[in-house]
């Protein structure tokens, strides 16, 4: 399956401002097709934020979205993140996200590293000055490196797109959307890739990524 994607939001789960059925009928009435809803967790709460989240399927479904149950691993010791993880499959989440080392919080350092040989993991989350070796193990596991339009985070964007090139990683643009007015149509999801450094013919291939394909379906 393609079409419109968003991989990482927020909403009243954690600390984002929107119900998840907002949320959704926001997304799709901007012309998404796959929203994952990946709220912060750590070892409290992965798998009650998971079962929460599949109550809302069918909500999506019938605003013609694709709702993908998920979760953001969030300052966790690193060598915690593979156990969450497998919390949070075990509930039943579909992506796994982790929040990776940006540059603008105090994220452990090995957090990337713990993130990219996890093979319960999906995507690496703004993963601010990533290495080129935790780049091929994300590779190597079928991780993608995420470019954001979140403030802060998206410092790094450059690295991160030079980083995956060089490797052949998937990249993908996602919001990080906390709130309504951090939500992305499709150009601004084009310009937040291209302003990162892509072609626009590498830009449209991220956007229309076949999702099934990448999360293994």
């Amino acid at each position: 399956m393609t079409g419109l994607y968003d991989f990482h939001t927020h909403t009243i789960l954690s600390d984002g401002e929107m119900l998840p059925s907002e949320l959704v009928r926001r997304m799709a009435v901007i012309g998404y097709t796959t929203v994952a809803i990946t709220d912060h967790v750590d070892t409290s709460n992965a798998a009650a934020v998971v079962e929460s989240l599949l109550d809302v399927q069918e909500s999506a479904r019938l605003f013609g979205v694709r709702l993908l149950c998920g979760v953001e691993i969030t300052h966790v010791p690193p060598t915690q993140i593979a156990a969450v993880a497998r919390q949070a499959r075990e509930a039943g989440a579909e992506i796994v996200i982790v929040h990776g080392e940006t540059t603008v919080e105090p994220v452990a350092p090995g957090t990337n590293h713990a993130a990219c040989i996890c093979r319960d993991v999906n995507v690496l989350a703004h993963p601010g000055l990533i290495t080129r070796e935790d780049a091929k193990i994300a590779l190597e596991n079928g991780i993608a490196l995420e470019i954001t339009s979140r403030g802060g985070h998206n410092r790094t964007n450059g690295h991160v797109v030079r980083i995956a090139r060089e490797v052949s990683c998937q990249i993908v643009v996602d919001s990080d959307a906390h709130a309504p007015h951090d939500l992305l149509d499709r150009t601004g999801k084009e310009n937040v890739a291209m302003g990162a450094g892509l072609t626009a013919d590498e830009a449209a291939d991220i956007i229309s990524l076949n999702i099934d394909r990448f999360l293994g379906f």
